[in-house]
């Protein structure tokens, strides 16, 4: 894997070059625990300098832009990234760790968010609002100005595609600041919106650490909206420091998503789904089913079977193209372990493998299946973020409920049954922003608003809906005198 960029350059006003302070990071292959480049330590200065590019290209080309002509930028944009499909996919799989078929559908994703957003780009209406006589009034949607984007290391691509193709869309020019664990496709989308044709400004990449880069573009006062998506403790800091400069923020955070599972459910259409939802990108989704709640009548059933489907599971390099791949870093394999030794050895229903080949210094943790735990555990409580998931049976429709809710996050949930009526009780009743029946994920969804309540954050992206996160509503009354 060898990118066609230069890896330890920022991307700001159109042209790739050194940040202010000279510095660089490391970037290391999760799979093997070793370094495999470097990347710009950029820092306030950088910011200052891509928020000013964004700045300019707001009342130069990139302004002056129709809504058609944005939509075709992001549709060619869609184009280059399937034509470079398979650097992409080998960029994610080695610096992130996920197996390389999920890395291949992280690319389609992101395409599709290009050409989802190219689409609406020219279909964000107004109002005519009824008024007074002698009156005609209406409402107009605008671009915010220049908006600031940090992502994490789990989904870089799709993340992108969600937020950077719904603010492009809306004619905002677009600050980016990646984790400094995983830069390297957001260093390509960069450069693949260089080759779309992006006026100089319109996009800006600036790696670096959170605590110097990302509070720099958190607390810019030349940024109008902030989104980010990460840890419940960083988007606090987020939100703060946007506070001071009394702009918005989409903030998505995590969650400690459950599925439902009823005694009618088809148990056979729902195992994939009860297991792929936890384990994909070993744990490390925001979105991740990691409770698993079985109505009692069936809860040693569906034990069974998920256990039966875990001890298959091989958690092995990235590029092996396995079930599982490491966790991004020593860090967070660490987090995983260190909650694994709270669970009781009876708790560990079953367990997956490590693939015996798998190098040493790889961050490897095996997928584990807890079951005898209460609701109220932390292991049912704390957003794990690794390949754990946790059985709870619960004996009615009400107790369900109370278990679902009992967290502080609401991201996503998913119920099981063939009783369309509870479908509709639940679907109303459970604290989430996403409501599965009888599926989970719905593949993706580029079309479907997300975002959640509580602890997982607020404001919604994918969809339409993100066009109206990303602009400003005004309001004209025109008197005819």
């Amino acid at each position: 894997m060898q990118p066609w960029f230069d890896t330890d350059k920022v991307f700001i006003g159109g042209r790739w070059q050194r940040c202010a302070s000279g510095g660089t990071l490391p970037m290391s292959d999760p799979s093997t625990g070793r370094e495999i480049g470097r990347i710009a330590r950029g820092g306030a200065e950088d910011i200052d300098a891509a928020v000013e590019a964004a700045r300019k290209a707001l009342s130069g080309d990139w302004g002056r832009l129709t809504a058609v002509e944005r939509g075709r930028l992001l549709a060619r944009l869609g184009a280059l990234v399937l034509e470079h499909a398979d650097a992409l996919a080998e960029m994610e799989a080695t610096d992130v760790g996920k197996p390389l078929t999920q890395a291949r559908a992280d690319v389609t994703a992101l395409a599709r968010y290009c050409e989802f957003y190219a689409g609406a780009a020219d279909k964000v209406m107004g109002e005519t609002i009824p008024f007074q006589q002698g009156f005609t009034v209406y409402t107009l949607r605008e671009p915010i100005g220049v908006t600031g984007h940090i992502v994490p290391w789990n989904y870089p691509m799709q993340i992108i595609g969600r937020s950077l193709g719904a603010a492009l869309a809306m004619g905002n020019a677009c600050v980016l600041k990646p984790a400094e664990e995983a830069c390297l496709t957001a260093l390509a989308f960069a450069d693949l919106a260089r080759m779309a044709g992006f006026p100089d400004g319109a996009v800006n990449v600036v790696p670096g650490l959170g605590a110097e880069a990302g509070a720099a573009l958190t607390a810019h006062p030349g940024v109008g909206h902030v989104s980010f998506t990460g840890s419940v403790g960083t988007g606090r800091l987020v939100q703060t420091a946007a506070a001071a400069n009394l702009v918005p923020v989409t903030l998505e955070l995590g969650g400690k998503s459950p599925q439902l599972v009823f005694a009618d459910a088809d148990i056979g259409k729902a195992l994939p789904f009860l297991v792929n939802a936890g384990l994909q990108n070993a744990g490390q989704t925001c979105s991740a089913s990691s409770r698993i709640l079985v109505e009692r009548r069936r809860f040693d059933e569906v034990t069974e079977r998920m256990a039966e489907v875990y001890r298959g599971k091989l958690a092995a390099p990235a590029m092996s193209d396995r079930d599982l791949g490491p966790l991004i870093s020593a860090r967070q394999k660490e987090i995983v372990t260190g909650y694994l030794d709270l669970a009781g050895q009876g708790q560990r229903v079953a367990e997956g493998r490590v693939a015996p080949d798998a190098p040493d210094g790889g961050h490897y943790v095996a997928p584990v299946l807890l079951a005898g735990l209460a609701p109220e555990d932390r292991l049912a409580q704390e957003e794990i973020f690794g390949p754990v998931q946790v059985l709870l049976p619960f004996d009615d429709e009400e107790e369900a409920v109370v278990i679902a809710n009992g967290t502080p996050y609401g991201l996503v949930a998913s119920v099981w049954s063939a009783d369309g009526g509870r479908q509709m009780r639940l679907a109303k009743r459970l604290r989430a922003g996403q409501v599965f029946l009888n599926n989970y994920g719905a593949a993706g969804g580029v079309e479907l608003p997300f975002g959640g309540t509580g602890h997982s954050g607020h404001g919604r992206e994918k969809g339409f809906e993100a066009l109206y996160g990303f602009s400003s509503l005004k309001t004209v009354a025109a008197h005819h005198g």
